[in-house]
């Protein structure tokens, strides 16, 4: 079964599409959940936890980095977060937290210059209901 088989295909050809090329090589992963609207405490845990994931991936310790949430900003949604890091707010990860069929799936995206396939592995080995996803060739 291809990555593409283990969500719903729909999702996955939309988060390959915000892989496009574009100023950076991205790649990214979908992390399915089974967080309900009501769980959203839990959901930004989680977007933590992955977002450290990502960053010691990226070579970048978990504690250089910071969230932005998009609530106060024109240009961002309210379930979109970025990952920064604290001296130069140097883009780390980017997540949309997309409510679909009753519980979260969180698309995140990041530099391409990750171990990948080592990061999914991560986010498995940690439970998470991991995903890679690349830009199509």
């Amino acid at each position: 079964m291809s990555d593409a088989d283990a969500v719903d295909t729909d999702l996955y050809q939309r988060a390959q599409a915000l892989l496009e090329p574009g100023e950076i090589e991205l790649v990214g992963v979908i992390v399915h959940t089974d967080l309900s609207g009501d769980q959203e405490p839990t959901l930004h845990e989680s977007t933590l936890e992955i977002g450290n994931y990502i960053a010691e991936y990226a070579g970048i310790e978990p504690t250089d980095t910071y969230v932005y949430s998009g609530n106060d900003d024109g240009e961002f949604g309210v379930n979109q977060h970025q990952g920064l890091t604290l001296d130069d707010d140097e883009f780390v990860w980017e997540c949309q937290q997309l409510l679909r069929e009753g519980t979260f799936d969180v698309v995140f995206y990041y530099e391409a210059d990750v171990d990948q396939e080592g990061l999914v592995e991560a986010l498995r080995e940690a439970d998470y209901d991991a995903v890679g996803v690349e830009p199509e060739s």
